[in-house]
Parts: C-alpha cells; sequence; structure tokens
C-alpha cells in the first residue's frame, strides 16, 4: 500500500512539469445539464488555461457541447439518435459553442482556432500528419486550438462517438503529457455511487489495470452526451499508449487546473506504465510497415544521432521505395545501416526532386511546402 502511494504522489509531482495539456470539457458541465451554456465555468476555464499559458504550458482544449447547445437552442428536450438530426443540431450548436469560447478568451488577449476532426482525419497517416502539423502550429502562434468533433459532416463509420475518444486520439496526436477530463463526477469509483454511495473514490491507478474496465461499468449514452466513465477509461488507455497520463476531475471544482498542476490530489489519477519515448518508438516500431528508405550523409547521421535535430532534405543522399506522405520510412547512414525510422513529410517522388536542396528551395522545386523538415524529430525515433 505504502508502494501505491508513494507512485501515486510521484505521478502527481509530474504533472508540475507537465508541458503540454489536453483538457477534455464534457457537455453536461459545458451546458449546466441542457439548461444552456454555463459561461461563468467557461469563464473560469478560459482564465485558468490562459493561467497555464503563461506559466508555460501548452494547451489544446477538447470541447463537447454542440450537440447539448444546439437542443437548448432549439428547445429540445431528448438527444436525436438519427445522424442527419444529429448533424443539424451540431451545426446549431457550434455557432454559439465557438463564439462563447472566442470571447472569454479574447477578455485575456488570447486568440482561439477552431479545429473539427473526424475518425478519417486521424486514421489516415496523411491527415494525422497535417492535423499535427496545424495543431503544433496554432501552440507556435500561442493561439489555444478547440477541438471537437465534425458531427455536421460525420456518418456512423467516421464517428468517434464521444469526445473521451477524441480527447485521448487528440492526446496521442500531439503527444501530450497529460490529458485531464472535466466532468460533473469528482472521479472513477470503485462502484456505482448512485446505488453505493458508500464505494470509494479510486485516487490513482495504471490506466491499463485490469479491475478498471468493471469499475467504469454503468455509464453510457445519456440525454445530453455519449460519454460515461467507460468512454474515460478507454480514453485514458488511448493516451496512454503515448506515455501520457489521464486525470478524471470534477470541472466546476474551484482553480481545478491550477490545483492539478501543483499536484494536488483531485479526481482519479490513470497513469501510463511506459515513458513516452517508449510508448511511442513501440508504436512506431511495431504498429506501422515501413514503405521507404532514405540514405543520409554524415552530416545528417550526426544531427539524428547527436544533436537529436530533425532530418532536412539537404542531408538525404537517395530514395527508394514508393511511399506517401505521412507514411512510415527507415533512414539510413552512408553504410547503409539502418539508424532510424519516421514519418516522412513528402512522397517518394516529391522527395527525389528536394534532396541534397536547401529547404528554403523547397517551394521553388515543388510549387508547395509542407514543412520545412523532410521528417521532424517528434516523428522520428533513433533505433
Amino acid at each position: 500500500m505504502k508502494d501505491e502511494e508513494a507512485l501515486h504522489l510521484i505521478h502527481r509531482e509530474k504533472l508540475k512539469k507537465a508541458r503540454r495539456w489536453v483538457v477534455k470539457i464534457g457537455s453536461a458541465m459545458l451546458t449546466d445539464h441542457g439548461k444552456g451554456l454555463n459561461h461563468a465555468l467557461i469563464d473560469a476555464w478560459s482564465r485558468q488555461i490562459v493561467t497555464l499559458r503563461e506559466k508555460g504550458q501548452e494547451v489544446v482544449l477538447v470541447s463537447s457541447g454542440a450537440v447539448a447547445e444546439g437542443m437548448a437552442r432549439l428547445n429540445w428536450s431528448e438527444r436525436p439518435t438519427a445522424v442527419h438530426q444529429l448533424q443539424a443540431v451540431a451545426a446549431v450548436g457550434q455557432m454559439g459553442l465557438v463564439q462563447a469560447y472566442a470571447e472569454s478568451f479574447s477578455r485575456h488577449g488570447v486568440h482561439t482556432a477552431q479545429v473539427l476532426l473526424t475518425h478519417d482525419d486521424l486514421s489516415n497517416r496523411q491527415r494525422y500528419l497535417n492535423a499535427r502539423s496545424s495543431l503544433r502550429t496554432l501552440l507556435d502562434l500561442g493561439i489555444v486550438p478547440i477541438v471537437n468533433e465534425n458531427d455536421t459532416v460525420a456518418t456512423d463509420e467516421i464517428r468517434f462517438g464521444d469526445n473521451d475518444s477524441l480527447a485521448g486520439l487528440t492526446a496521442n496526436l500531439i503527444e501530450a503529457d497529460v490529458l485531464v477530463l472535466l466532468t460533473d463526477q469528482n472521479g472513477l469509483y470503485e462502484e456505482d455511487p448512485r446505488s453505493n454511495p458508500d464505494t470509494v473514490m479510486v485516487k490513482a491507478m495504471p490506466a491499463n489495470a485490469e479491475p478498471l474496465m468493471q469499475m467504469a461499468q454503468g455509464g453510457g449514452v445519456g440525454r445530453l452526451g455519449r460519454g460515461g466513465m467507460v468512454t474515460k477509461v478507454r480514453a485514458a488507455r488511448q493516451a496512454a499508449r503515448s506515455g501520457a497520463n489521464t486525470i478524471i476531475a470534477y470541472g466546476a471544482e474551484p482553480d481545478i487546473l491550477a490545483r492539478l498542476f501543483q499536484g494536488e490530489t483531485l479526481g482519479t489519477l490513470l497513469y501510463a506504465t511506459e515513458t513516452p519515448i517508449v510508448a511511442r518508438k513501440r508504436w512506431l516500431a511495431g504498429h506501422l510497415q515501413v514503405r521507404g528508405t532514405l540514405r543520409l550523409d554524415g552530416g545528417a547521421v550526426a544531427a539524428l544521432t547527436k544533436a537529436r535535430k530533425s532530418l532536412l532534405p539537404i542531408g538525404i543522399t537517395g530514395v527508394r521505395g514508393n511511399f506517401n506522405r505521412g507514411e512510415l520510412v527507415a533512414c539510413c547512414d552512408p553504410q547503409g545501416t539502418e539508424i532510424a525510422r519516421g514519418l516522412v513529410n513528402y512522397s517518394a517522388r516529391d522527395m527525389e526532386k528536394i534532396i541534397g536542396q536547401p529547404s528554403h528551395r523547397i517551394v521553388e522545386i515543388l510549387g508547395y511546402v509542407d514543412e520545412d523538415e523532410a521528417i521532424h524529430r517528434d516523428n522520428l525515433i533513433l533505433l
């Protein structure tokens, strides 16, 4: 028990060093259980996110609430089940949701950006890189990205189904250090507190622990949203695949984000059992097929292995294979020994045109530029 408590405290302390956060806010919290957007809480969360940014943290906000806000605007009491009705009500609600966030953050002099995703955007390697690049650029510009599922065009086949899953995938996408799921519950309990008021809340547990899913049973589709504790546990497990820890906490708790940042024991902490670099290396090495090879010169090899920099086109001497943007390629030294693998930013056809060239010439040669790097260091694993 003492070892478990010590491990819990260690993971809580890590939150103080977490640089990249994904914060997901559920429909019930955002809309005061369907009464309409809770502007007071939106202002409170915005202020806390701005404070985190001032301390050097990067924050991506995943927001539910479009359907719930649309229901409130249309005076609907029950969430529709037909896809075309969900698409329509989401389109209505998204207007109010985006406006509320934009006005709230603007009071702090911070810009926001709307990012709408579907499952297909993150399962397709090229779209994955496009989404990743867009989010990274927004963060670099000091803008708070607000991610939501693109309900207006989503179908049953490509729906995430709940924004907990979207939040977990977003944590993977940007390699977040921590995923915070703000909900109307204090955390995850060992049993359903509605049927057992004496049940105990879980303070901390590995995200892949066997008992978690059983504890989470009893949630499901509610009047406003599709999430429950089951989807939150699944999101935590998804986030853990890239080494991110997850916290499930009560969103209306005063200064919840600031207090979590200080390591205060609030909510349920579901922690990753692998470091981010080990988790990502396993994913790149084990879940994607190598589609081609890049031969590097000595300078590029040194830049990758010693300086841990990105791979630039100028350091590439040869291209082999027929790969597309976003696919996995092997990187070999001048002797042909594989030293790294990574997700490439250009197709084999385009890469052959820009190898050996400085990055500023990419747009001149290709007529466009996706990235200055052939492979960004965040998408490259040394072997």
